[in-house]
């Protein structure tokens, strides 16, 4: 089996967890304050926050901001499930809009009409490692006077226009083992704010900043330096691991031309955390012969959040909202492997196997440039 999956471990990360339990300073420590601004300076922001994962790195986020009930956050349902449970989570109500057919990410042309005098936000999320079109987005923002919060959770190291993820308002990453830079488990909060910064700070640690001193009422969502040396040693090579997915993603899109892979839009550089291709009316059938031929895949996401049965009770309506590309992107949707670590004989089995298994379509004319920088 080739699976879409597999953390890329080897002896620096092994080394630098030894060493963190060697030395007995286990929970946030040295490693985390070296980790948090390694990660500050290669996005080019003040302040990086290393929280217990990035869930609840985006409910402190919104926290920070002094985000609440009675609050609306405009956002997408197509996305995973965190993005909208801190929403939740704060007590604010999730106001969706669709995505658009060429980056999967929230539709600029959608969002003004969305807000509202209660609007607080506005959260992007940076889909499967390509950003969100933040030029229009940050304008309306500017417009509304409302910040921008950024689902950065897939996104390590994209940029649009030159300027990487984390660089338009306050961010958050996440660390999942899965991630292009991981730490098992993790996330990042991201910020140019001095405050809030300082805020996150006590959230995650009880509200202290002297022990047995509570300043704020707070909770524990603090990271350790295990996965902070972790997180270092993966950082080290980011970009050699990102510079591979990208070679990756060209060949498969070279090898899978007449299929309905993905694009990257002109001024926007992919990270490639997922290649994800559409497969309309056969998704199903692509699944089934490419697991049989041993090429592990998977949906992201098959049932979008304002279908998720939870939803129902909290936002009333949502499973009616219109959200065409929302939906259709839902039955179409399947990821294949392009992780870096893939043997150059594995990229060309997925790419036999797609051929083999899936039919060819015509891609729209206005989809764009194809991975790689070519039509």
């Amino acid at each position: 089996m080739i699976p879409i999956s597999k953390p890329d471990i080897g002896p620096a990360e092994e080394a630098a967890v030894l060493d963190v339990l060697r030395s007995g300073m286990l929970a946030m420590g040295r490693r985390t304050a070296e980790f948090e601004e390694a990660w500050a300076a290669y996005c080019g922001v003040r302040h990086a926050i290393l929280m217990a994962n990035g869930t609840v790195a985006l409910e402190a986020l919104l926290r920070g901001l002094g985000i609440g009930p009675g609050d609306e956050v405009v956002t997408v349902s197509f996305s995973f499930n965190a993005t909208v449970s801190a929403i939740l989570q704060v007590g604010a109500r999730p106001v969706f809009v669709d995505v658009r057919e060429d980056d999967f990410c929230i539709d600029p042309s959608l969002v003004e009409a969305a807000i509202t005098p209660r609007t607080r936000a506005i959260v992007p999320v940076h889909l499967y490692g390509l950003m969100a079109d933040m030029g229009p987005l940050a304008a309306i923002a500017g417009r509304h006077g409302i910040p921008i919060v950024e689902d950065a959770a897939q996104a390590h190291g994209a940029t649009w226009e030159g300027r990487r993820a984390g660089g338009f308002g306050p961010a958050m990453f996440s660390l999942y083992a899965t991630k292009n830079l991981m730490t098992g488990e993790g996330g990042f909060a991201t910020t140019d704010d001095d405050g809030l910064a300082d805020r996150l700070r006590l959230l995650r640690n009880h509200g202290m900043r002297v022990r047995y001193h509570h300043e704020a009422l707070g909770t524990n969502v603090k990271p350790t330096d295990l996965a902070a040396a972790l997180g270092l040693a993966q950082l080290a090579r980011l970009d050699e691991r990102t510079e591979q997915r990208r070679r990756n993603a060209a060949r498969l899109t070279a090898g899978l031309r007449g299929y309905l892979t993905p694009r990257v839009p002109a001024g926007r550089e992919h990270v490639w955390h997922q290649y994800t291709m559409r497969f309309p009316g056969e998704r199903e059938r692509v699944v089934a012969g490419l697991a049989e031929r041993g090429i592990g895949t998977l949906i992201y996401y098959p049932v979008p959040i304002h279908r998720q049965a939870y939803l129902q009770a909290l936002v009333p309506g949502a499973a009616d909202l219109d959200l065409p590309v929302t939906n259709r992107l839902a039955d179409e949707v399947l990821s294949v492997p392009v992780r870096p670590n893939l043997a150059p004989e594995e990229l060309e089995a997925v790419i036999a196997a797609i051929r083999e298994v899936a039919t060819p379509a015509a891609a729209p004319a206005d989809r764009g440039p194809a991975a790689g920088g070519t039509a």
